[in-house]
């Protein structure tokens, strides 16, 4: 059970680490300072900054903390970690949901939007009847910033992979601090 938690709580430093780092990235597309006012709204959600990053790295500490020698010995130190880590799987979830809305509704960018072809600032992709993650040549209506779609789907499916993996591992903890404190501790001392 030590030894779980121990590489459960490492896995999720290095995973809160990157989700934060991502939700950051996100904040520059093209990486530019240039279109500040022109965010992606699930951007700033900041599911990968609070949900992925802060609400995973503090069971993380908690977790890596119950791994360290004598205290998975303590029956309490395990059942608290079930609680850490539910608060970790509600963060990865938040993070994995605002991700995911990021993806389906497409970035915002500088696009030729209303009928008459003047180009305007929004989400083209968002109302559409088909998905434009099928469609690549329509992300070309994109004009502003440089590379936009490719951009946010890259960043935000690295969210959405982190916010998953941090999800069972957590769920994982959960069930390792239920056995810890249920059936006894890994040290074999009472």
């Amino acid at each position: 059970m030590c030894g779980c938690s121990k590489v459960i709580g490492i896995s999720l430093y290095v995973l809160a680490a990157v989700s934060i780092i991502c939700n950051i990235i996100l904040f520059f597309p093209d990486w530019s300072t240039d279109y500040t006012d022109h965010i992606t709204e699930e951007v700033k959600y900041m599911g990968g900054f609070i949900g992925g990053g802060i609400m995973v790295l503090i069971p993380a500490i908690h977790i890596h903390l119950t791994s360290a020698k004598g205290c998975c010995n303590n029956r309490c130190g395990m059942f608290l970690s079930i609680g850490f880590a539910a608060a970790g799987v509600s963060g990865a979830v938040y993070s994995l949901s605002a991700a995911s809305l990021g993806v389906v509704n497409g970035p915002n960018c500088f696009w030729a939007g209303n009928s008459n072809g003047t180009p305007e600032w929004g989400t083209p992709f968002r109302d559409l009847n088909a998905s434009y993650l099928e469609n690549k040549e329509w992300w070309s209506w994109c004009i502003e910033p440089a590379g936009v779609v490719e951009f946010n789907l890259t960043l935000f499916s690295i969210l959405m992979v982190t916010s998953g993996v941090s999800m069972v591992l957590c769920l994982i903890q959960m069930v390792n601090g239920l056995f810890g404190c249920l059936c006894g501790t890994c040290s074999g001392k009472e």
